[in-house]
């Protein structure tokens, strides 16, 4: 005699969505999955398509969060911007993970269908831009991948001309070390953060007195922990890259891993380095 088949509705499932929101209707799945379109046969652009557009899913996230965490600064609300900032270092954990499964792939596999991308590349992520916008790195040539469109163009341009959170960190660094009234920097609004001995000097009092300055210390390890993560994330790449076409130039135009190893070298955050070797 055959066991009976679990029915989840004898404890109270609901299991006809007729008339109500499924799962599917709740996350437009439908829509979602319906976004994979790879241009070729290769059985390998499949994963390469998925790769890229769940990046893109988890920059959307960053995005989301690092907004938000910037704002949560600008009315001292430090415990909802550590949630966050914790969030984030968590999200390029998940996309640093990611680098594992493309790595499947191997040079021979992608050659299948890599002439179907034309000079479309990574590079050209709007997302990964307005990441680094965000967090400092702000280099105004970055724009013009992007000035064929112009509401993209727009929200990046946009960004440039707004304090970017590093700087709102800076403020806050300021006004509780030396108080309320001084003087503080200017944003570094079209142009990458540079190291300044003044802010360096600042955080070195922060760290010497980690008791006194408790929430300032754990803003600039949690902004450590984000730009280690970070530069995991970077490093992977070139590591996939290399893996993958060797030396060859990018897809979009650039040389390729010489390029992403040059980007390996720049730092978001670099007081916060520096200061390591002066405690």
């Amino acid at each position: 005699m055959c066991p009976q088949a679990y029915d989840p509705g004898d404890e109270g499932a609901k299991m006809s969505f007729r008339d109500a929101m499924s799962y599917g209707d709740y996350l437009h799945l439908d829509a979602l999955l319906a976004q994979q379109h790879p241009l070729t046969e290769a059985h390998d652009e499949m994963l390469f398509v998925i790769q890229h557009q769940t990046s893109e899913l988890w920059m959307k996230l960053a995005i989301h969060e690092l907004g938000a965490a910037r704002e949560a600064l600008k009315r001292n609300d430090m415990a909802a911007m550590f949630k966050m900032m914790a969030r984030v270092s968590r999200i390029f954990e998940q996309l640093n993970n990611a680098w594992d499964v493309l790595r499947t792939m191997t040079p021979s596999e992608y050659t299948h269908f890599r002439e179907a991308l034309g000079p479309s590349s990574g590079f050209q992520s709007y997302q990964y831009r307005m990441i680094e916008y965000v967090l400092g790195n702000r280099n105004p040539n970055m724009l013009e991948p992007h000035a064929h469109e112009p509401e993209v163009h727009a929200m990046l341009s946009e960004e440039l001309d707004r304090p970017s959170f590093y700087d709102e960190v800076i403020s806050h660094l300021f006004r509780i070390v030396d108080g309320p009234n001084v003087a503080l920097p200017e944003p570094q609004l079209r142009s990458p953060h540079v190291a300044d001995p003044e802010v360096q000097a600042r955080w070195k009092v922060v760290y010497e007195d980690i008791e006194k300055y408790w929430n300032l210390y754990e803003l600039g390890e949690k902004l450590v922990d984000i730009e280690d993560y970070f530069r995991r994330w970077r490093f992977n790449h070139v590591t996939t890259v290399e893996r993958i076409i060797g030396f060859k130039r990018g897809t979009g135009g650039t040389s390729g891993v010489a390029y992403l190893r040059k980007m390996l070298g720049v730092e978001l955050f670099p007081e916060l380095w520096n200061l390591r070797g002066e405690l």
